[in-house]
């Protein structure tokens, strides 16, 4: 239907849909058939890396390598950390995206053998260490992949002469169910085998990235949703320490991860509703030998444990190992003081996943509390919680307030913990810059605003790609145009400020300078600083920890 935005994750097309779909029992490299949309006569290009040479195909003057595998096939090494891939003779076909994931919905059903990524560079081994892009997909920890027309690297490139670098790892069970004490120790950390896909991949770009034409000591990682909260995460793990520099985050935070216990007692209702004992001491080899459908179809079973969701919640797991610690709290990672970063969110966050609720825009008061206590993170009474936004917002309507509120206090809460623990470090940290995008979608009537996922086309420069909901206008460019090239001097420079923004200051606790993208753009202190006192009457634990 037209006047439903993008889901958390963008969609993609229904011919790459189809090709994933036809390619999902499994494929190797170089078995996949240029997708339907590459143009005819872009010229072959080839490239090396450790593992061997890999042939993409040059078009609009850049260099674009698709589905070049950083790990081996995950299928025989289910919930085991990743491995390398083996070295191969000859040319490697790289010319189109590779599985996604395992997965259920649009980028579904997907693959085991699913460790590859996409790589966009202006030029090839001439030395000129070029800052790298690496991008996180969205899509929490369940769905999504690094293939979607959105995360097209090619304006990127041409814009900033940079390189950038989209990537596919394990998701939900696959990645991110915790084993740990249900099996044995090579198991221990499933948990987090979805994290440390991404810590072999920024591994691959380290070893490989300067064949390319890029920096390996200049890497900035970014991400949007899932792929935003997937970077705090990388930032708290020993692991990652190291492998990038820069870090820019879109509407995803990790505050807090889930702990062993909950992570364990979710594993074992996960094992309970495919008929396996938990106890039983072949447990983890019956969950191995199920066909990958079956345990998708499993993922969908209620997580009592969460008011807003119904689905089985699968994310990192605090597990003492991997991952030692909550990313960002009680403070930020000590690892990660040194990398300057960019916490970004949208005004209007949960317009994209509630909106396609027609009743949400039709509200009444009576109706409201109600609505809204099942779909706030924050437990304060939902009676209190619409008193006061109508005593802040009096011309508000109740759908209004429903999508403020949950805005607020469900996506943008953690936010403001991430940029509050980082604007606390003592002594010289990198510095942080917050911003929040006010601008509004003008389709569907502007009844989305600025709704989640919407700064994914503005930051890469893609607003005419398909999945896009910002329109072709020109304040849809002139926002491109100004986020685009503030993520360029992120990663060129360690700092977002740019000829085309107002001086943008770094968060501090005493002042909360926010950059708010809009038409035109300003630097406000504390924006919304009333809903931020007020949702902080109760303390934050983000979903899925408990």
């Amino acid at each position: 239907m037209s006047d439903i935005p993008a889901p958390i994750t963008p969609s993609v097309d229904t011919q790459r849909r189809r090709l994933l779909q036809a390619t999902a029992a499994g494929i190797a490299l170089g078995t996949l058939a240029p997708p339907p949309f590459a143009t005819t006569d872009a010229a072959s290009t080839v490239a090396a890396t450790r593992a061997g040479r890999v042939r993409g195909l040059r078009e609009q003057g850049v260099h674009a390598f698709k589905g070049i595998r950083y790990g081996a096939d995950t299928t025989g090494a289910r919930f085991q950390p990743p491995r390398a891939p083996r070295a191969w003779s000859g040319v490697a076909d790289a010319t189109a995206y590779a599985a996604s994931a395992p997965q259920r919905g649009g980028a579904g059903p997907g693959s085991e053998d699913c460790l590859f990524l996409n790589v966009w560079t202006p030029a090839l081994a001439d030395g000129g260490k070029r800052p790298v892009l690496v991008y996180i997909h969205g899509g929490g920890y369940d769905t999504g992949s690094g293939s979607d027309p959105l995360y097209d690297g090619t304006r990127l490139c041409r814009r900033g002469d940079v390189v950038v670098v989209t990537v596919n790892h394990r998701l939900n069970a696959f990645g991110y169910l915790h084993l740990g004490r249900i099996g044995g120790s090579d198991v221990a950390a499933s948990g987090n085998a979805g994290q440390l896909d991404l810590v072999l991949a920024l591994q691959w770009v380290r070893d490989n990235i300067a064949g390319f034409g890029g920096d390996p000591g200049n890497v900035t990682v970014s991400g949007q949703s899932g792929g935003g909260a997937k970077t705090p995460t990388r930032m708290a793990m020993p692991g990652a320490g190291g492998l990038f520099h820069r870090a820019w985050t879109m509407s995803g935070q990790q505050v807090t991860a889930a702990g062993p216990r909950a992570a364990t007692q979710r594993a074992q209702l996960f094992l309970h509703t495919l008929g396996i004992d938990p106890a039983a001491p072949d447990a983890v080899a019956r969950l191995r030998a199920l066909p990958a459908a079956e345990i998708l179809e499993a993922t969908t079973v209620r997580d009592l444990s969460r008011v807003e969701d119904t689905r089985l919640y699968f994310g990192p797991v605090m597990d003492g190992e991997v991952l030692p610690r909550h990313p960002f709290w009680p403070d930020a990672p000590p690892q990660s003081a040194a990398i300057p970063m960019v916490i970004g969110n949208t005004r209007d966050e949960t317009r994209a996943f509630l909106g396609n609720d027609p009743r949400n825009f039709e509200l009444d008061w009576e109706a409201l509390p109600a609505r809204l206590e099942t779909q706030q993170f924050v437990d304060i009474r939902a009676d209190l919680v619409v008193a006061e936004y109508r005593r802040l917002y009096p011309h508000y309507t109740p759908s209004e307030v429903f999508f403020a509120a949950t805005t607020a206090g469900r996506s943008w809460r953690g936010a403001v913990e991430e940029l509050e623990a980082r604007g606390r470090e003592p002594g010289p940290a990198a510095p942080t810059w917050a911003y929040q995008l006010d601008w509004g979608s003008p389709l569907d009537g502007g009844k989305f605003r600025a709704f989640h996922t919407l700064d994914i086309p503005l930051v890469f420069d893609n607003i005419r790609q398909p999945g896009s909901r910002t329109g072709d206008g020109a304040d849809a460019q002139a926002l491109a145009d100004r986020m685009s090239d503030a993520l360029l001097a992120l990663a060129r420079h360690g700092d977002p400020n740019h000829a085309g923004l107002p001086r943008w200051e770094p968060y501090s606790m005493a002042r909360r300078q926010t950059l708010l993208f809009d038409v035109p753009r300003a630097l406000a202190d504390d924006p919304r600083g009333a809903e931020r006192r007020f949702w902080q009457q109760a303390p934050f634990v983000q979903g899925g920890t408990m």
